[in-house]
């Protein structure tokens, strides 16, 4: 839902197809309630610019805490709203960090986010150091939070 333009119209169309009684289930993270520990000015900066290229692409990157509301807005009335967490400490740290140290370089993020003129690919290569750095900390912590909703039709 964080990568579409109009997640309720995507909602509605999920509704449509749903037949009645059909269940809904949807979990969408939250970027604005990740945290992380050890602080870091680079990951900082890494937020922000998820932002803000997430915001030029018209989408919405704090979608978790608007999946309920969107969900009521496509015609659902019934909804059962939770959340739970992906956390990252200890051995799975390595993946997380490298793995996000890879997408500030090589995905679409460090594309769009040159291209949009909001960062330069010297900056993306600090980010991903950030992200190396962040994991080899013995200590590194990493929370995903996620709001989960199902509902029917």
């Amino acid at each position: 839902m964080h990568h579409l333009t109009d997640p309720v119209r995507a909602l509605t169309g999920l509704r449509r197809v749903l037949r009645p009684g059909g269940l809904l289930a949807v979990r969408e993270t939250d970027y604005g309630a990740y945290f992380w520990d050890p602080a870091s000015a680079g990951l900082d900066r890494w937020l922000e610019l998820y932002h803000l290229v997430t915001a030029r692409n018209g989408a919405e990157a704090d979608a978790g805490r608007h999946l309920p509301s969107w969900i009521r807005q496509a015609g659902f009335d019934e909804l059962t709203v939770s959340s739970s967490n992906w956390t990252f400490a200890g051995p799975d740290r390595a993946w997380w960090g490298e793995s996000w140290a890879d997408r500030v370089r090589l995905s679409a993020y460090a594309t769009q986010a040159v291209e949009y003129g909001l960062s330069t690919p010297e900056e993306l290569e600090d980010l991903a150091t950030a992200w190396r750095e962040w994991a080899d900390a013995p200590d590194a912590l990493f929370v995903v939070p996620h709001v989960e909703v199902l509902a029917r039709r």
